[in-house]
């Protein structure tokens, strides 16, 4: 780990305690102020719809500002648009706060490359490691997101206007800490290769490249499925919004503890493997939720989940760096977060409108779909790199 490296875990640790905050306010938000139930979890479809269309617009800002100006530019959207989220709440605007999240959409979609750029900081032997220790960063998320949450909901008339006021303070030290990391390795790495590279859709012929944008979206679907209903859910069991703070506390220590040891799992046992092991975790997060609704259930089964996300993600992401070569870095890393951002945005939908009118029974059953997806398609990529 190199000093830019340090910074980089940083911001991603502010990067998700924006989103954590987001996850935590925004379905509950939604459900005061929407004029139906099933619109709860719009803001929380907004926010990953935004990132959808953003994903074409981030691409090009990095290919001609490269990393450091486009992730300011990112980190100045976030900003704004936690005033907007606060203006909108303050006046009761229900479509206003739909549009600040969908807006706020472009941070998340700049966000969404700091774990590449962490693998082009590194040297190639490391960027394994690399990739799994800045994702290790949003430990910060965990604890710095419920608990700014919790303690301003209430700090203004308004309920949680204060807390997305605070959000413009995590942009403001993101920023800072961005200021300080030197890219200038990942330029002259994109630089020093001559022509275009491969378009998209020559890309999306390697199996591996297929793989990895499947495994990084639908792990990311499961995971927004299940964590965005999770405090609707909790509120429909008449636990208070500390105790549903707290078990997503635990569930994005479950993301982001393992990055400290993910990476070295991935270089001594193989990628897939790895994988493997976090559809398996997914499926027992499913168990554990259709086992109960007590605190302790949820508080397991969204650990589970997290640590689930983390061998898929960080495994999808060591894949993808595979299928690649440095010139087609801007399209692919495109093309892999417009997949997530998309599934994201269609689950985020389904969780509230599942949760509400089905409940949290369904909700979990429906989430074995894309569990079993996933493991086809590491069974049947582990099959054909065997008999190639």
């Amino acid at each position: 780990m190199n000093r830019n490296l340090w910074l980089l875990a940083l911001c991603q640790g502010l990067f998700l305690t924006n989103n954590v905050v987001f996850i935590a306010i925004n379905g509950l938000v939604g459900l005061q102020l929407a004029p139906y139930g099933w619109m709860a979890t719009l803001p929380v479809m907004g926010y990953v719809v935004g990132g959808a269309l953003s994903t074409g617009l981030v691409a090009r800002s990095q290919r001609r500002w490269g990393r450091q100006v486009s992730f300011q530019i990112g980190l100045a959207v976030a900003l704004v648009c936690a005033l907007w989220c606060a203006w909108a709440v303050h006046n009761g605007q229900f479509i206003g706060l739909c549009l600040g999240t969908m807006v706020a959409g472009y941070y998340s979609a700049n966000g969404q490359l700091y774990r590449f750029a962490a693998a082009e900081l590194a040297a190639p032997s490391f960027r394994e490691k690399a990739v799994s220790l800045v994702l290790a960063g949003g430990l910060l998320g965990a604890v710095a997101g419920p608990y700014l949450a919790n303690h301003t909901r209430n700090s203004l008339e308004a309920p949680f206007v204060a807390t997305y006021l605070a959000l413009v303070g995590v942009a403001l030290l993101s920023m800072v800490c961005m200021a300080a990391i030197r890219f200038e390795a990942i330029t002259s790495a994109a630089t020093s290769q001559a022509g275009p590279g491969r378009p998209l859709a020559q890309l999306l012929r390697q199996p591996a490249f297929v793989v990895a944008i499947l495994g990084s979206a639908l792990s990311y679907g499961v995971m927004n499925l299940l964590m965005a209903a999770t405090p609707l859910a909790m509120q429909v069991c008449g636990y208070a919004f500390d105790e549903a703070a707290f078990v997503l506390q635990w569930h994005v220590v479950g993301m982001f503890a393992p990055g400290f040891f993910t990476g070295h799992l991935i270089k001594r046992w193989g990628v897939l493997p790895v994988m493997g092991v976090g559809v398996l975790l997914n499926l027992l997060c499913v168990l554990v939720a259709l086992s109960g609704q007590e605190v302790a259930q949820f508080t397991v089964a969204l650990f589970l989940l997290g640590v689930g996300w983390n061998f898929l993600f960080t495994g999808s992401t060591t894949l993808a760096l595979q299928a690649y070569r440095p010139e087609e870095k801007d399209r692919a890393q495109a093309g892999i977060n417009f997949a997530v951002f998309a599934t994201m945005a269609l689950t985020s939908f389904a969780s509230g409108a599942l949760v509400t009118t089905q409940g949290w029974w369904w909700l979990n059953l429906g989430s074995l779909l894309p569990i079993a997806l996933t493991g086809a398609a590491l069974l049947w990529l582990a099959l054909r790199q065997r008999r190639d």
